[in-house]
């Protein structure tokens, strides 16, 4: 299989094991009733951090167990003007760089530093991503054949399972060279597998089907019954006759003489067109079903002016994102994997589309997926977790409606009347404002050839919420520091890590009798023994202390002075902190 190499690589390629564990902090709640300091208990959760440190701070929870991820990373084109810097030069990612790669990251390309800055991104996506999920990735034509190189390196080439295409933009670019110059609408999402991915989910297309015809048995629609009778498909044992008909020497039946016979004596084949038809009944036939398309039109998937003008609904037109992930192309996608208890991960959230679009899924049909997204940018609680608490409460949506005022299609045959046109059009702009009718006018400009002018009203709609919930958080203390447990970090965030190092099970409650029990698992019962302000010792009074009875215990403590015999009779591993603390 080729690999890709580039400058920074064997910097790069194990980082994601040296990333420090951070415990995360949740700052507040959110749902219907407002932002509380409580916690909800929601399992949606938005995370603002370093993804990098985030993504591993999720796996004690979550590796192998999210069945689905959507990111949609910086494409690296280079515009430095986003509010998501679009370009690896961005000072977290450049800091970080200069700590992981050092003085060699200054002589990269942005290619080399965009590669560097992924990888180890995608291999803790990787160790997140269920044995059955699926990770679908947005990017463009800048990094396409990069990224799908170390993807094929990280999921496996026989992972890959598409390339999706969808047409991203909706006008042409008419400025200084680029109308010259071959444009591109166009943007890709690979998808990759993760070893045992089987099949898609079907989805209602929402179209209705017409059923013109009835009888006795209910209405119905008609389709040919008959086949091609050429080349490959040539079958003369097909060609026999039923009800005095058979078909002409270039079709045949599509089934065998029985199940044909069977039909028609059913009432399920007609010949009211002369042609034989099958019957397909209404009450009989389940919803028409949308196929998985690879190649997405803009009615399906939206654009990238059409996302930017939904977020200017919800969020006015201040937030600087100058292009967004429309809200079609995330459900498009999210719609084929996700079943109703599924998790689904954006660690490149930006302003939200992805926690959107889970909510919008569940309002429809009463589903429970939880989202957990990721943003770095210090707008993630501003514009991120602000979207998602007016799609959950409603919001007023103000839109500017067009109206088209004037309208003339300039053509060799009728330039000659070019001033009248636009005295015409000055004409319509001046009456349109006059009457009042209109928050604003144009003026006359040419659009694909026509003279145009058009009004704008501003109009407002109430958008009903969603309902639903989230938890924000930002990213806290390391665990470990130097080598040693942060005291700065709290016992429980501790406790919780340890009992899933050991167990890979979430923490259960404390028991009040036992304060130092983690819980029995497999039935090994785990202890840690620890004071953030004293040395522990496991010792006979502390052996005397334990009430849980198993067949094996695991005991953390800062010493042991038991002997290698005594710990042999009770079955007793013992695990010095913070030496035997497994690192992720």
């Amino acid at each position: 299989m080729p690999t890709l190499h580039w400058i920074g690589k064997d910097k790069v390629l194990n980082h994601h094991l040296e990333v420090p564990f951070h415990v995360l902090e949740r700052q507040y709640s959110f749902d219907e009733a407002g932002k509380h300091e409580e916690d909800n208990g929601s399992e949606n959760m938005i995370i603002h951090g370093d993804n990098l440190l985030a993504l591993k701070s999720l796996l004690p929870k979550y590796e192998g167990k999210i069945k689905c991820i959507y990111i949609d990373p910086p494409y690296n084109t280079g515009n430095e003007n986003w509010v998501y810097n679009d370009n690896v030069n961005d000072p977290h990612i450049q800091r970080w760089l200069h700590q992981v790669v050092g003085k060699e990251g200054e002589d990269l390309s942005r290619h080399d530093k965009w590669l560097c800055m992924m990888y180890p991104r995608l291999k803790l996506l990787q160790r997140l991503l269920a044995d059955d999920g699926v990770i679908f990735i947005s990017i463009d034509d800048n990094e396409q054949a990069k990224l799908r190189l170390i993807c094929d390196e990280i999921f496996g080439n026989g992972n890959f399972l598409a390339t999706i295409v969808w047409k991203s933009r909706a006008k042409p670019s008419n400025t200084g060279d680029a109308k010259y110059k071959p444009q591109n609408d166009a943007e890709y999402i690979f998808l990759y597998g993760n070893g045992n991915t089987k099949q898609f989910l079907q989805v209602n297309s929402g179209k209705n089907r017409s059923y013109p015809h009835s009888d006795f048995d209910g209405e119905y629609r008609l389709q040919t019954i008959l086949k091609s009778n050429r080349g490959e498909s040539r079958r003369d044992t097909m060609r026999f006759e039923i009800n005095g008909y058979k078909p002409p020497e270039t079709k045949r039946w599509q089934a065998g003489k029985d199940t044909i016979e069977e039909l028609f004596n059913n009432n399920r084949i007609t010949f009211e067109s002369g042609e034989p038809m099958l019957k397909y009944y209404k009450h009989e036939e389940n919803n028409e079903l949308s196929p998985f398309y690879c190649h997405i039109p803009k009615e399906a998937s939206g654009t990238a002016e059409s996302g930017k003008k939904l977020l200017n609904a919800i969020l006015g037109n201040q937030h600087n994102f100058d292009t967004v992930k429309p809200l079609e192309i995330v459900k498009y996608i999210l719609n084929r994997c996700l079943s109703k208890e599924s998790i689904v991960l954006d660690s490149f959230a930006g302003s939200g589309t992805t926690a959107h679009a889970v909510l919008d899924m569940n309002k429809a049909d009463g589903g429970n997926r939880k989202f957990i997204c990721i943003e770095m940018m210090d707008y993630a609680d501003t514009i991120t977790a602000e979207r998602v608490k007016r799609v959950i409460n409603g919001y007023k949506a103000e839109e500017d409606k067009e109206e088209l005022l004037y309208d003339e299609e300039l053509k060799p045959s009728n330039l000659n009347n070019a001033p009248q046109m636009l005295a015409d059009a000055k004409a319509a702009k001046k009456a349109a404002k006059e009457s009042g009718a209109y928050d604003s006018v144009g003026n006359p400009k040419i659009v694909d050839n026509h003279l145009q002018v058009i009004g704008k009203i501003k109009a407002t709609e109430e958008i009903v919420g969603t309902g639903g919930s989230f938890s924000y958080y930002e990213l806290g203390e390391p665990l470990l520091v130097d080598d040693k447990l942060n005291d700065a970090v709290s016992t429980e965030k501790i406790r919780e890590y340890i009992y899933y190092m050991e167990t890979k099970q979430a923490l259960p409650e404390a028991s009040a009798d036992e304060p130092m029990l983690l819980g029995v698992y497999h039935g090994a019962a785990y202890y840690f023994n620890y004071e953030k302000d004293a040395s522990t010792t496991l010792n006979a009074a502390f052996l005397k202390s334990i009430k849980t009875q198993a067949e094996a215990y695991v005991i953390y403590a800062d010493t042991c002075v038991l002997s290698e015999n005594k710990l042999q009779q009770f079955h007793i591993t013992f695990k010095k902190i913070p030496r035997d603390i497994a690192r992720l």
